[in-house]
């Protein structure tokens, strides 16, 4: 990616990297997807999307090649589709737990090591970057309890990478909380998109000069 240009004071240029917790519009129908939330919240701001519906960690340096030159900030959302990856792990027979926690473990170890590689090419650019925890699916699934737990492996892995070099974080965990948050298991609704790109919009609009890493959530007025 080229250097950045220099970017007006109170306006920038948001650009979404990941996979389909940004790139839902295949999800929403004719509701509005995040990026077209993110402008919303955002007016004045340019914001971008390169994410992909489907992207793994490894899709992040093609698609950091296609950040417009003039980005200020990017946001990535990754790591979904890679722990789904894992899934079957959970399938298998174990004489202990303690057996079980080491098998989860290595998965864990492949992982945050690919994620610290995302993180590092992120930061590489010396734009102020933010990662995404991979949220928990729905309250009500039948699975939740045991795939919130799986998850929290994945996830230090996550919150590890960010507050170890200076990004910030948005805590999808926090931010979709509720059945209507999601469209299907795996994937935001628009009503979930707006409270991710209500996040990110603080995220953006945030005194990166002065202040230490953030973790910024998104709800919605009741």
């Amino acid at each position: 990616m080229e250097a950045p240009l220099a970017v007006e004071s109170g306006s920038g240029h948001v650009v979404l990297l990941g996979d389909s917790i940004f790139d839902n519009a295949a999800y929403v129908g004719a509701d509005p997807d995040v990026v077209t939330q993110l402008r919303q919240e955002l007016p004045g701001w340019r914001c971008s999307l390169v994410a992909v519906d489907g992207d793994v960690m490894t899709g992040v340096e093609r698609q950091l090649a296609a950040v417009p030159r003039d980005a200020t900030h990017l946001v990535v959302s990754v790591g979904g589709n890679d722990a789904l990856g894992y899934a079957p792990l959970l399938q298998e027979p174990a004489p202990s737990v303690a057996v079980a926690l080491a098998i989860l473990a290595n998965a864990q170890k492949r992982f945050g090591s690919e994620y610290d590689a995302v993180t590092d090419a992120l930061m590489n650019t010396g734009l102020p970057v933010a990662v995404c925890t991979i949220y928990d699916t729905p309250p009500s699934g039948p699975d939740q309890a045991i795939i919130k737990a799986a998850l929290c492996l994945f996830n230090d892995s996550i919150t590890r990478a960010a507050f170890s070099r200076g990004a910030g974080l948005i805590d999808l965990r926090l931010v979709c909380t509720e059945d209507g948050d999601y469209a299907n298991a795996i994937e935001p609704s628009s009503r979930g998109g707006l409270k991710i790109a209500r996040a990110i919009a603080a995220f953006a609009a945030a005194d990166h000069g002065t202040r230490p890493p953030i973790v910024v959530t998104g709800g919605l007025p009741h």
